[in-house]
């Protein structure tokens, strides 16, 4: 229940701050109503839960493999037949068909792939202890995170990753080895310091030292690492100038304040302005006069600082701490390996979402153009969301009503 009261409260404040970004002093019908088709989407994502109350965890572990299936198919029509939204207008997002959107089916792969990926970790007889044993895990989660990629749809990708790394961790694989699966990535990003990545590269000798991998494991993950630090800056000259754009703003949106560091710097701005108790519900200067980007969307944590104040941030950030927390006790009181795995990623896949939108708006991440998830207007992403709720309310009861048959 306490899972249950947390998610409605989020979807509620999220629906009223959908409400305030339509309140503009330059009219829009389209933006006006959108609270409304938020509010609609609501209603049928409370069907949705119900419906998947009255089923079994089991009936949700049988449907992983045609979700997944379903899935990849979506994605690759994606590819053909999608386009843009948003701050991401030269991605393809969106399935569009006839110049009609239809739905963002990387939100049904996110959710699909936890799924799967579950299944297959917790069919896993023996500990995963090595490098090679993860082909089958990361093969789950590599083919929608590369179709997603494909788009190019980086944000999104960021959650695949950080769903994988979660599941990993719960399924128990050693941190170390989480570490040295990361570390080709890491050595890539950390590449733009040559003294960052020598230190870098010397901690991840030492951990492969300690670890013992096999030696062809140990070798090769050397060399990407080495790899990935020679190639970084000639992937760097490969970009396109608005994708090394971005990265710069990221550094200093200042460089292009009425450029592609516009968004970030409104939005900052936006924050700030709002002080402790912020200007009031549906007052905010910034939204009003639409000096804020995407404020129904990507940037309406924005929109709750600069009218509910520093007040409202933390009572949003409470409920999403809140929800995390409920999340994560469902899965450690899951009645098997497979329920405590998709309770654990879906919370994960919430988790990545609030930390990358919430930092881009603060400039603490790049502009991504990721959703906050139960505020941000969007069927697709609201109806996903109330089906991850779905699946943790049935996980939770059937692992109270196992507990309480064996009477604890």
């Amino acid at each position: 229940m306490p899972l249950l009261i947390t998610a409605l409260l989020l979807t509620l404040f999220g629906i009223a701050m959908v409400f305030s970004a339509g309140q503009t002093d330059m009219p829009d019908k389209g933006l006006e109503r959108l609270w409304q088709r938020q509010a609609a989407f609501f209603g049928v994502a409370l069907f949705a839960t119900w419906m998947i109350n009255r089923g079994t965890v089991r009936l949700i572990e049988w449907s992983a493999w045609p979700l997944y299936l379903l899935s990849i198919v979506l994605l690759l029509a994606t590819l053909l037949f999608g386009s843009g939204a948003g701050t991401a207008q030269s991605m393809k997002g969106w399935l569009t068909i006839g110049g009609r959107r239809l739905g963002q089916p990387s939100e049904l792969a996110k959710l699909a792939t936890t799924l799967m990926l579950a299944r297959m970790l917790a069919t896993q007889r023996e500990s995963i202890r090595s490098l090679v044993e993860l082909w089958k895990p990361l093969m789950v989660v590599g083919v929608p995170w590369l179709l997603v990629m494909a788009q190019p749809d980086l944000g999104t990708g960021i959650v695949f990753i950080g769903i994988c790394f979660a599941m990993l961790f719960w399924a128990g694989v050693p941190w170390q080895l989480l570490v040295m699966l990361a570390s080709p990535g890491v050595s890539l990003i950390l590449a733009f310091s040559t003294g960052v990545w020598g230190a870098w590269f010397l901690i991840l000798v030492a951990l492969v030292l300690w670890y013992r991998p096999f030696l062809v494991e140990g070798v090769v993950l050397v060399v990407a690492n080495v790899v990935m630090g020679v190639v970084a800056p000639l992937l760097w000259d490969k970009l396109k100038p608005y994708q090394q754009q971005r990265f710069l703003v990221f550094l200093d949106p200042n460089i292009d304040a009425m450029g592609s560091g516009y968004n970030v710097i409104q939005s900052q701005v936006a924050i700030g302005s709002g002080g402790l108790f912020g200007k009031g519900f549906t007052l905010g200067s910034q939204k009003r006069l639409n000096f804020l980007p995407e404020q129904q969307t990507d940037f309406i944590f924005s929109v709750v600082g600069e009218e509910l104040g520093f007040v409202g941030v933390v009572v949003a950030l409470f409920l999403f701490l809140a929800l995390f927390l409920r999340a994560t006790r469902v899965a450690t009181r899951a009645a098997d390996a497979f329920p405590g795995l998709v309770a654990f990623g879906l919370m994960s896949a919430w988790f990545v979402h609030v930390i990358v939108n919430v930092g881009m708006t603060l400039n603490l991440m790049p502009v991504t153009g990721i959703p906050l998830p139960f505020f941000s207007n969007g069927g697709s992403f609201l109806l996903v969301s109330w089906l991850a709720v779905g699946i943790l309310l049935r996980i939770s009861a059937e692992g109270r009503g196992q507990a309480d048959a064996l009477g604890l």
